[in-house]
């Protein structure tokens, strides 16, 4: 999506919570979408969860850290120098 998309989209989950007392399950790849939107975050890595909670909690969690950023010096399966 481009920046104006992401922007209605946002707008349009925030008032399907608010005006309509929704759920919404958002699947999505897009951080700053994610962490503005939701209330509660899963975090998978693999298929398997690593972490649940606040946007803040799952930004602080070492799993996801590691999944995500990786440990400096250590390289991902896959990976190549």
């Amino acid at each position: 999506m481009n920046p104006e998309e992401t922007r209605r989209l946002t707008e349009f989950v925030r008032e399907l919570r608010t005006r309509l007392g929704l759920t919404v399950l958002l699947i999505e790849h897009d951080m700053a979408l994610v962490m503005g939107v939701c209330e509660t975050v899963t975090v998978l890595d693999h298929g398997q969860t690593i972490a649940v909670g606040t946007p803040a909690e799952v930004q602080r969690d070492p799993k996801v850290i590691e999944a995500y950023l990786g440990v400096p010096g250590e390289l991902r399966p896959g990976e190549t120098v």
